[in-house]
């Protein structure tokens, strides 16, 4: 006999954060009302009502005075202007993920798009985003929105913005999408399902599938309750939706031995607890009576001390602590500071009510009949030995650096602080190890000290390690020929060491470039990456001759790809002679004009025409690729030009 809860039952992100906000401000003393309840649930709003919080239709209800909160369902833009205007506090509790649908049909109105809303038009949040809109329309079904393609027909370039609402159902999402994608080509879908709605319904519909029986928990009104309800329904033939634990009927649970229960994202806790407890009576009655008697005394008797480590329930999760059930007669709580080392972890991120865990007992109340625990105490002893662990068996960790100092850097692990000296930190001496700090990084540990709480790391290490095993595979596998990408990491007047993944080679100055040049930085510099290749190497002095050129970098393979005979060029005359002229047609080829070829009359020199630097236009004429010679001319095309003007 089991009673088993979902996961995800209770108050989604949104809803929590709401209900922690209406709190806070009545925690200040501030005249708190919500505009409409601020959740579907008239236990919480009860709850609220005794703290003093009232309840406010529209705006104008509001003064000065009021501390105005907006529901997590959000309103239009139309009701924040009439707030506004009424001088009052306003507190936006509204989702962030409702937000983002009001900003998504907000631009598409400004882009000129119609939104297409998919949800239960009567819903405050539907009627939120339709207020973030000139012009939109609501369907809330496939059938309703294929009607409406069919009676309006609307052209098929229309452009249209389709979202959801947040806990609308999965398979309608996926059904009006697939209308909406035949019928429009400009269409732009935004997928506004919140993922904690579908994960709730997905735990549902598990769950319903395996049970004898399923309890759905949460107000009638509730939209997400209604669809937790009809989902279970399509895989459990018995499923009962109620407001609390009142409304169960034993009748519906005769014969039955697993019972699923899920709750809506406006259900409180402590409701889902009091129907998990008030379910497991129902149907373990009989299982109760035949308990072994020594066992529950065992269990009543059980006595806790400072220091141990024991294994709980996690059943309630309130505002400042967690309610631990140890089986026995103490009642546990862990207070929030001692949930986490990390201060921004949220206890709700980590645990929810019905996980089993192991907490440390921090102080025992026999009078009291309570018991402090902390999560945060054991987790930082079994870090402790997980350093130990690490350190010994020099495991690669990650860690979060957090500060720079002096000596080097702080890096925190799993809540502990690190010490990663700067030699060790493989930044290079003067180099920015501000820099680093922000950053996660792999690290190896070397040193712990318990007694004296003090770690110390290496960065260092892992990088080394890396450049090991990365230069163990390139001498495993290098070979003539083979092409590698690289870094140049430094530059000498005879050529450029580059990196090639943890081994460096050597590229000459001569095999950078197949024009002459003078130093390897005419041609590349430090941090530059290349494309080389292996020209010879040598494994037991650990040295590689590099290759940058190649045949298609090679000037003459240019030439001879992209220029004919025939073809007229621009050139630059590099140097004269007394029988003629060298141009350079493309950096590294030169072409011959000969002193004949020059101009359309005799010259005593070339000089009398032509000076070096000087650019022209010449006609290549011949081209002897054997010698690597070209003939040029400039009297072909003045000749050329002299028939054309006859």
């Amino acid at each position: 006999m089991s009673v088993r809860t979902a996961k995800s039952a209770g108050f989604c992100f949104g809803v929590s954060r709401a209900v922690e906000l209406v709190e806070k401000a009545a925690g200040e003393g501030k005249r708190v009302v919500t505009l409409g309840p601020i959740i579907h649930n008239r236990h919480v709003v009860g709850k609220f009502e005794n703290m003093g919080v009232g309840v406010i239709e529209t705006p104008e209800e509001a003064d000065a005075r009021n501390t105005v909160i907006i529901r997590s369902h959000g309103v239009s833009a139309d009701v924040y202007r009439r707030l506004e205007a009424q001088g009052c506090e306003i507190i936006d509790a509204t989702c962030p993920f409702v937000k983002r649908i009001h900003g998504i049909v907000s631009r598409a109105c400004g882009e000129g798009r119609l939104p297409i809303i998919i949800g239960t038009r009567a819903h405050p949040e539907v009627e939120g985003i339709a207020g973030w809109c000139s012009e939109c329309l609501i369907f809330e079904s496939p059938e309703e929105l294929e009607n409406w393609i069919k009676t309006a027909d609307p052209a098929r370039d229309m452009p249209i913005c389709m979202v959801s609402q947040t806990t609308s159902t999965e398979f309608l999402w996926k059904m009006c999408g697939k209308i909406a994608k035949k019928q429009f080509t400009n269409l732009k879908i935004f997928d506004t399902i919140c993922r904690a709605t579908e994960i709730r319904q997905n735990e549902a519909a598990e769950l319903s599938k395996t049970a004898q029986a399923m309890v759905v928990v949460g107000d009638p009104k509730s939209s997400n309750t209604g669809r937790l309800a009809m989902i279970c329904r399509e895989h459990c033939e018995r499923v009962a939706l109620v407001d609390n634990a009142a409304d169960l009927n034993p009748e519906l649970f005769r014969g039955v031995a697993d019972v699923g229960i899920t709750a809506g994202a406006s259900t409180p806790a402590w409701i889902i607890k009091e129907v998990n407890k008030t379910m497991s009576e129902i149907i373990n009655v009989e299982a109760v009576q035949e308990e072994n008697f020594a066992e529950l005394l065992e269990q009543s008797i059980k006595t806790l001390n400072t220091g141990d480590k024991v294994m709980g329930t996690v059943t309630h999760i309130g505002n400042t602590e967690i309610q631990v059930d140890l089986g026995t007669k103490h009642a546990g709580y862990i207070p929030y500071d001692e949930v986490s080392a990390d201060p921004s972890v949220k206890p709700e991120d980590i645990l929810n009510v019905g996980d089993e865990i192991e907490v440390f007992v921090v102080r025992v109340n026999d009078q009291e009949g309570t018991v402090q625990l902390s999560k945060k105490k054991l987790d930082g002893l079994k870090v402790w030995d997980d350093m130990a662990a690490w350190c010994e068996e020099k495991t690669t960790i990650e860690g979060t650096i957090t500060e720079e100092n002096k000596g080097g850097l702080v890096c925190t692990v799993k809540g502990i602080r690190v010490f990663i000296p700067a030699s060790q930190s493989g930044i290079a001496k003067g180099g920015d190890m501000a820099g680093m700090v922000g950053k996660t990084v792999q690290l190896k540990i070397t040193e712990v000290n318990r007694a004296r709480r003090r770690v110390i790391g290496s960065i260092r290490a892992v990088s080394s390690e890396a450049r090991k095993a990365a230069q163990e595979k390139i001498w495993a596998e290098i070979e003539n020929g083979k092409k590698y990408h690289g870094t140049v990491k430094s530059l000498t007047s005879y050529g450029a060491f580059v990196d090639i993944g943890g081994v460096d080679g050597m590229v000459h100055v001569s095999e950078l470039s197949w024009n002459h040049i003078k130093t390897p930085a005419e041609v590349v510099k430090v941090g530059d990456e290349i494309d080389v290749y292996v020209i010879s190497f040598d494994s037991e002095k650990h040295k590689i001759s590099l290759g940058y050129k190649t045949a298609e970098m090679n000037p003459w393979n240019q030439f001879m790809t992209n220029y004919n005979v025939g073809d007229v060029v621009d050139a630059k005359v590099v140097k004269l002679m007394t029988f003629g002229a060298f141009a350079e047609i493309l950096p590294g080829v030169d072409g011959l004009i000969h002193i004949s070829q020059i101009a359309d009359r005799r010259i005593g020199k070339p000089e009398d025409v032509l000076s070096e630097g000087q650019d022209v236009k010449v006609k290549i004429t011949d081209v002897d690729a054997e010698n690597k010679r070209i003939s040029l001319s400039i009297r072909a095309l003045l000749e050329q030009a002299a028939e054309d003007a006859e």
